[in-house]
Formats: structure tokens, sequence, C-alpha cells
């Protein structure tokens, strides 16, 4: 009987795994992400364009609201995706930052420079190319749109040419696009804020004294961040400062150390398992075996304290990041509704800027970067990696999706702008992403 029923549960188990494997496979994989946004995308598109888009520009501006006592905020849907959705994919981003900076492909010299430098190209020169369209006219505040690029869409690409494309490749636009991101920030939390609220800046600085202060005393539990950061985003807010850059300067104050090294983690691990191992020859359940349940409790103390918070902060929720909160911000901001007369909005200053910017701006930008810091000597290609490879990536970095819709919210609060803007970004995101990979497709041949 025993063994049926032994049987039978190892036979439902494996039809379990049979069913949940595709979706773990799913979720691993790099490029499911890139995958994901685009399906909302679309979505969001096809929704804005149909007989329901009524309920699209409904649902996204159905009122939210909290109150406490005297104390109350109330905005739309689409706020709080924005504003707070959008704090937590900074707060990921300035965790990548942060550890690149200290372990990455930042933290050397020689080896940060070819990155920091292309990025660098690709943020000047689409700019640039913009304001020659915009400059002086209604369209100039939208220079800061194609500078950006989608690191989720540009390394899923990357990701489904697989091995066509070599490993120093998807490192090199991996550390650029978290560079452009940085540039991103610095440009938003600079050029996008119109007004200071000195009262609830400074409350904001209260909180970022705070947060290194607890860092600077070894705490490393996430609950006192997580609580300052609640305080620290509201401050933000209030300021007139983006919402969304509390989730940075959060992230800078996240403890980046471990708290054991190497050699006491494996002394403690041998010592927890020593002790698990002599409590198992008792053949009691690890339920009621309280030796069992010390040594596991050991373990569990040991791999925590040899992880970094910030690594393991990042690690937790990045999965979230990517398959909620970017699809998410996909459906909630690329429902642009096309009118008859799309095609000829692509000659608009705004549109066509945007377009030149990140089709054209992108690659120059970062090709000519790359060359003149190889040429000079002040940096070297990676292994395995030709022009061929720089030009391909250059072009993927003119996947600006994310964050150049982003700015672009930014950047105009005039809804028939925004059309124009997002119009020029999911044009040119597209036509970048397809001819991107043509070109690194033949670099492989």
């Amino acid at each position: 009987m025993a063994t049926h029923m032994t049987e039978h549960h190892n036979y439902r188990n494996t039809r379990v795994e049979r069913f949940v494997r595709p979706f773990q496979e799913f979720a691993h994989n790099q490029a499911s992400g890139g995958i994901l946004l685009l399906v909302c995308t679309v979505a969001a598109l096809v929704w804005a364009n149909s007989r329901w888009a009524a309920s699209y520009v409904t649902l996204w501006h159905t009122p939210i609201g909290l109150t406490i006592g005297s104390f109350s905020i109330n905005h739309d849907l689409h706020f709080w995706v924005n504003d707070l959705l959008m704090a937590v994919f900074f707060f990921v981003v300035g965790l990548e930052i942060k550890r690149e900076l200290l372990a990455g492909e930042l933290a050397s010299p020689r080896q940060a420079a070819l990155p920091i430098l292309a990025a660098l190209g690709g943020v000047v020169v689409p700019a640039a190319i913009y304001l020659m369209w915009n400059a002086g006219g209604p369209g100039s505040p939208g220079w800061g749109i194609p500078m950006a690029t989608d690191i989720a869409f540009a390394i899923g690409v990357l990701a489904l040419l697989g091995d066509r494309v070599p490993f120093g490749l998807k490192v090199f636009l991996t550390a650029l696009a978290i560079v452009d991101d940085l540039a991103a920030v610095i440009v938003i939390s600079v050029f996008y804020t119109t007004q200071l609220y000195l009262h609830a800046f400074l409350a904001a600085a209260g909180c970022v004294l705070v947060l290194l202060a607890i860092n600077r005393m070894g705490v490393r539990s996430p609950l006192p961040y997580a609580a300052i950061g609640v305080v620290l985003w509201f401050a933000v807010l209030q300021s007139g400062v983006h919402a969304t850059i509390a989730g940075v300067v959060l992230a800078f104050t996240v403890p980046s150390a471990v708290a054991i090294d190497s050699a006491d983690f494996l002394q403690r691990g041998r010592e927890a398992l020593s002790m698990f191992e002599a409590a198992s020859s008792s053949h009691k359940s690890v339920l009621n075996d309280e030796s069992q349940q010390v040594a596991l409790e050991a373990l569990e103390d040991a791999s925590e304290k040899i992880q970094s918070p910030l690594l393991r902060l990042e690690q937790s929720l990045h999965p979230w990041v990517t398959f909620v909160i970017m699809p998410v911000f996909a459906l909630a901001n690329a429902g642009v509704a096309l009118t008859a007369n799309a095609a000829a909005n692509l000659g608009h200053p705004i549109t066509f800027g945007v377009i030149a910017g990140l089709l054209f701006g992108k690659p120059i930008g970062i090709f000519g970067a790359s060359w003149l810091a190889v040429r000079a000597g002040a940096a070297s290609l990676p292994a395995g990696v030709r022009w061929q490879h720089i030009h391909g990536a250059g072009w993927l970095g003119g996947i600006g999706f994310t964050m150049s819709i982003f700015v672009a919210g930014l950047a105009f609060p005039d809804e028939a702008f925004l059309s124009l803007a997002k119009i020029g970004v999911l044009s040119a995101s597209l036509l970048a992403g397809i001819v991107g990979s043509v070109l690194l497709l033949r670099s492989h041949s």
C-alpha cells in the first residue's frame, strides 16, 4: 500500500513538474523579460485603438487614495504606476549601478573606460540630434528622451541571439546600459525638476542621513531601510524632485559588505552540517527534532551573513521588476491612439527628433566614442569583440522604450506632444532592434 502511494505521489509530482517546468524556464530566460514587455506594449496599442479605447483611458485614470487621520494622498492609477512602482524599478537600477561600481565592470578604470565613454557618446549625440529639430521650439524640453537605452529589451535581443554574439559584447552592452541609466537619473533629477520645495527637500535629506547612519551601525535587515525608504519617497515627492529618484538614493544606502568572510562561512557551514548529520541519526523528523532545527538555523544564518544585503535585495526584486513592474508600466504608457494622420506625425519635429536621436544618434554616438577611446589608447575592445559587434550593439542602444517613455512623460505634460514623443520612441525602438539584430547576425557569418 505504501509503495503504491509513493509511486502515485512520484507520478503526480512528475506531472506537476512537466506543467511547471516551461514556466520556470521562461522565468529564468534572460530574453523572457523583453518578450513580456513586447507583449504588453502590443496589448496596450491594440487596446488603445480598439472599440474599448475608452475603458483603457478610464482604467488608468481611476482614482486611488490613502487616508490616515488628517493625512491623505489621492492620485489616479497612472500616477501610482509611474511614481510608486517605477520608484522600485529605479531602486533596482540603483542597486545594479552600485554593484557595478563596487565589483562589476565599472569597478576597474581600464575595464570601465569603454562602456562609460561609449555611453556618454550615446547620450550626447542623440540629445544634440534631437535639438537640431527642436531647439527653441515647443518640443525643446524633450531633448532627454532619446538619451536612454532600455536594458531589458537590448539584453533580451542579445539573449535571443545566443552564442552567435561573444560574451564580451553582452558584458559591454550591460555596463553601457547601466551607465546610460545613471545618466538618465542625473538628467531627470537636475533638468526635469521644475520647482524645489525646501522643507520637503530637507526632510528627504534627513531620511538619507538616517539611512547612512543605520548602514554605518551595521544594520543589515531590509525592513528599516524599507520603512525609512517609504518616508523618503513621500518627502522627495513633495519636494518637487521626481519621486522615483528616491529609489536610486535609497539603493546607494543599502549595505554592500558581507558580515563574514569565506573562511568563516566554510567553518560555520561545516559545523552546522556536522551537527545536522549527528542529529539525523536519531531518525526523527526535522519537524520535531530540535537539534536538526538548530543546525539548519545556524546554516541559514551563515548563508545570510556571507551574502551582501545589496545583492540579496537585487536578486529578490529583479523578477518583480522584470515580470510585473515593467510590463505594467508598458501597459499603462504604451497605449497611444493612432489617428488617420499617424503617418504624417512621423514628420513632426518632436517625433522625427526622437526617431533620429534614437535610430541614428545612438549608433553614431556609441560607435564613434568607442572608436575614439580605443584609438586614443584609453580603452580596448573586450576579448572576442570586433568593431562589427560594437556597430550592432550601438543600434541596439537605440531601443529606448521604458526610460525614454518615462522621460517623455516628464518632458511633456501636454497629451498631444506626449503622444508624438511616444510614437517616435516606439517606432525607433522597433527599427533599432531589427537593424541591430540583423547586423549582429551578419557579423557572426
